[in-house]
């Protein structure tokens, strides 16, 4: 990740159990929620029906009414994905296919992340980025409801952090995607900054996730960034969540979905997302850092912010998870046969002491490159 006088190679791995089919979904906090997601827009046939009985089918029905106050050619078919927060319908609209994504839970954190989803569509509209994405087809920012045209293709992966490495050209592909998405330039003032660094790396501090070396450390290197100026200073638009659930590869390329977070960002956003969820591909992870640190120091030193924030926050997503999963858990009785192969608290501290291991490498690459300075 970073060649200096300490060493910040990976450390070696346990080796994981095989994950029992149907088990990968466990590593993502929201347990199958991205996985049921991402299988259901890979280009499926349009079939089954939609339970509407019930207080959930009452939920569904106000979602449908929702979307067919701003499309009603709309015919729902399928629920892709069913959560507490939202819920995606596959429908037709007249000729073509498409996917309504209604929110469920109004409350402003998900409302304004939803609202900023559709501002990301409708900026594609006019001003198309260089990479494939959904076109949008209609918005109600008002009542959280969008939709899109659905994309053929297959998932990259159905799960946040993948069990296996994903196909060397598979990566590639998305690679290229991501490199050519950052590398564009629209018009000033079309997006925002959604992540504001320096009260982000202040409000850890204070949470006890960094410490007080830590967050020396990153404001030493953040004010590197300030003075050196140009576009390391500037930002870099990013997708935001440059998970490889969130694109799908289809023989004309990939597409990227979900832009909530879209933005600007320190150079390097999304390749430290990439890096953080590619635990079990060293190999794509020494690309992914090569790419990164191409550009210089800057780039190295900006690369290694947004790594340590990336890697934190997945740390405080799994260790709630954790604790989620064993206040959910039954008790096992004495004389209680033990369930074979690995439960779902234990996928999850498997990868949360992956990304301790991690984080620990992030933070000595910092420190490497603070001594450089």
């Amino acid at each position: 990740m970073y060649t200096a006088s300490s060493s910040v190679s990976a450390p070696p791995r346990l080796q994981r159990p095989a994950v029992p089919a149907g088990g990968a979904p466990y590593l993502d906090p929201t347990h199958a929620g991205r996985a049921r997601r991402a299988a259901g827009t890979v280009g499926q046939p349009l079939s089954g029906r939609i339970d509407l009985s019930g207080p959930q089918g009452a939920q569904l029905r106000m979602a449908i009414a929702s979307v067919h106050r701003i499309c009603p050619e709309f015919n729902p078919v399928q629920v892709l994905r069913r959560s507490g927060r939202s819920v995606l319908l596959v429908g037709g609209t007249g000729r073509a296919t498409a996917v309504a994504k209604c929110l469920l839970d109004h409350s402003p954190a998900w409302a304004e992340r939803f609202r900023h989803e559709i501002v990301t569509y409708r900026a594609f509209v006019r001003h198309r980025p260089p990479v494939r994405v959904p076109r949008l087809i209609a918005a109600d920012p008002e009542n959280c409801t969008l939709v899109i045209e659905r994309m053929p293709g297959r998932a990259a992966a159905l799960s946040r952090h993948t069990a296996e490495a994903p196909a060397r050209g598979d990566l590639r592909a998305v690679l290229d995607s991501v490199v050519r998405l950052n590398t564009w330039r629209p018009p000033a003032g079309l997006f925002d900054a959604p992540l504001d660094y320096a009260s982000r790396i202040a409000r850890y501090h204070e949470l006890g996730l960094f410490t007080d070396r830590d967050l020396g450390d990153l404001q030493k290197l953040l004010h590197g960034l300030a003075q050196a100026g140009g576009r390391q200073a500037m930002g870099q638009f990013c997708h935001g969540d440059a998970l490889l659930s969130n694109v799908l590869l289809s023989p004309a390329g990939p597409v990227l979905v979900d832009w909530e977070h879209a933005g600007w960002y320190l150079p390097g956003y999304d390749l430290a997302t990439l890096w953080s969820v590619l635990g079990d591909a060293p190999a794509a992870r020494r690309q992914i850092s090569q790419l990164a640190q191409r550009p210089g120091p800057a780039a190295r030193d900006a690369f290694l912010v947004n790594l340590m924030l990336v890697l934190t926050r997945e740390i405080r997503t799994y260790e709630t998870a954790v604790q989620r999963t064993m206040r959910e858990a039954p008790p096992v009785s004495p004389g209680q046969p033990q369930p074979t192969g690995l439960s779902a608290g234990e996928e999850q501290r498997l990868l949360l002491r992956r990304l301790h291991d991690d984080c620990a490498m992030a933070r000595r690459a910092v420190r490497a490159a603070v001594g450089t300075r």
